[in-house]
């Protein structure tokens, strides 16, 4: 199995440090450095659900309403299907898949996937009850020496395959969503062959994502 703490040092682009991703929590909520994880609840309450179609099935997820800034950018995106047609440009098995960066549109900019974005980034919401359990859905960003407040890539996200290998990044990412249904496609998507910067040899796109409409409301149509 490829090294695990190495591979998730390059959740967005290879200038993100070790540091970013080796704190570990103590039970007043704060990591290894005394830095504040944030809130705390109980448990999450779930905004809207999303199909994230891709070339290997589709992954349904649903957004938390306990982190609003990366919810209502995801939506927003997906309304303007800033998606449709983007890699999952990083895939390390036993560990996450990631996508989300415009510049996998473009096979000419393939140096360059990894460090693409709406051109702004997000504020962290980090909620210590929201961790990198299977399926979850979380927002990429560059490292602390260039990002000492940890905010989030505009687009980039990773769903987590593997939680106790994710789990060191509980309190550095913002985890902003969960799968509800697909685990195994994500399980497929992991598992597919790739080069050494962990891109897979064959292209697997997101075809499309888009809202899961609540069935009371399909009803009324």
């Amino acid at each position: 199995m490829k090294s695990i703490i190495l591979k998730s040092v390059l959740l967005i682009s290879a200038i993100i440090s070790s540091a970013a991703c080796s704190s570990s929590l103590t039970r007043d909520g704060a990591d290894s450095k005394g830095n504040d994880m944030g809130t705390e609840t109980k448990s999450a309450s779930f905004g809207p659900e999303y199909d994230i179609v891709t070339d290997l099935g589709t992954i349904r997820i649903r957004l938390y309403n306990e982190t609003p800034e990366h919810r209502d950018n995801f939506a927003k995106l997906v309304s303007e299907n800033f998606y449709d047609g983007v890699l999952f440009h990083r895939v390390i098995d036993g560990f996450m898949i990631q996508t989300g960066d415009p510049l996998t549109k473009d096979p000419s900019k393939a140096g360059l996937y990894g460090t693409g974005g709406p051109g702004y980034t997000i504020p962290a919401e980090f909620n210590r009850a929201l961790t990198h359990k299977k399926g979850a859905v979380a927002a990429a960003r560059r490292g602390d020496a260039a990002n000492p407040k940890k905010e989030s890539s505009g687009s980039q996200f990773y769903i987590v395959q593997d939680a106790e290998n994710c789990s060191q990044l509980d309190g550095e990412y913002t985890v902003f969503g969960e799968t509800i249904d697909g685990l195994d496609i994500i399980d497929k998507i992991a598992s597919v062959d790739t080069d050494r910067r962990d891109r897979p040899v064959q292209d697997i796109h997101i075809i499309s994502i888009r809202p899961v409409i609540p069935e009371n409301e399909a009803s009324q149509d």
